[in-house]
């Protein structure tokens, strides 16, 4: 697919900043006809460096809040400045996915790239960890990595060559996911579905110098990516949860 919006941020210094396949083109290909309202307030949850949380305040005018457990919220902020960007459009915030630091309802969506399944594997997160901070009827966009079918029991040895056995659990293919938010009780599932950027946004990472690149580089080479794609996932928190999600 094309990538108008994206194509902006492909110069070597923002491209150095991400952390896995291109999550700005994966973002782009993820919210193509969403239902996120104009101005909206959206946590950005596993948001990295940054160049996410950037690209939602100015291709689509959200406020956002780039909630990550591992980055520096001050490194994020100096970032956030340099791209012409103030506070009261992007807020930096160290948030362990686990244990959100927000008011209950606080957020119209949720919007998480290449991170969900790293914590969104627990059939009741969604219900019980997420969902409270989301508006009734506020939206989830998720993009995670996964496999075209689950092979777990007989892996590739080309994916051997990269990952080990325990790295490459947090890769599933769609029947998994559609069940893991089915059993979740306070959300429609408007989709769940393989996207096209696999090949694409495999090839911006790959280009890069760091050593995570350079080891992936192995597996990917050998063949290992017609084993893999990225699966969109697109949810609605039900009007009639509102009661019971933010009791606490």
């Amino acid at each position: 697919m094309n990538y108008p919006l994206s194509e902006k941020y492909m110069t070597a210094d923002l491209m150095a900043k991400i952390m896995g396949p291109n999550p700005v083109k994966l973002e782009e290909e993820l919210l193509n006809n969403h239902l996120i309202p104009k101005g909206a307030t959206v946590c950005d949850l596993g948001s990295g460096q940054g160049l996410t949380s950037v690209f939602l305040v100015r291709e689509y005018g959200f406020t956002v809040y780039a909630a990550d457990l591992w980055s520096d919220p001050e490194e994020n902020r100096l970032f956030f400045a340099s791209m012409g960007l103030i506070e009261e459009q992007i807020i930096p915030v160290k948030a362990d996915a686990e244990n959100l630091p927000f008011e209950k309802e606080f957020f119209d969506a949720v919007v998480s790239t290449d991170s969900y399944n790293y914590f969104g594997r627990d059939p009741e997160y969604l219900d019980s960890k997420l969902l409270p901070f989301i508006k009734p009827g506020g939206y989830i966009y998720i993009t995670v990595p996964g496999m075209k079918k689950d092979r777990h029991n007989n892996l590739p040895p080309e994916l051997l060559l990269s990952w080990t056995p325990e790295q490459l659990d947090y890769l599933h293919d769609i029947s998994y996911w559609e069940n893991i938010v089915r059993r979740c009780k306070g959300v429609e599932v408007l989709e769940v579905s393989e996207m096209e950027s696999n090949d694409e946004v495999w090839a911006d990472w790959l280009r890069q110098e760091n050593e995570y690149a350079v080891n992936d580089r192995k597996a990917i080479e050998a063949g290992g990516g017609k084993y893999l794609n990225f699966i969109k996932i697109a949810l609605r928190k039900n009007i009639f949860e509102q009661s019971s999600d933010t009791e606490t």
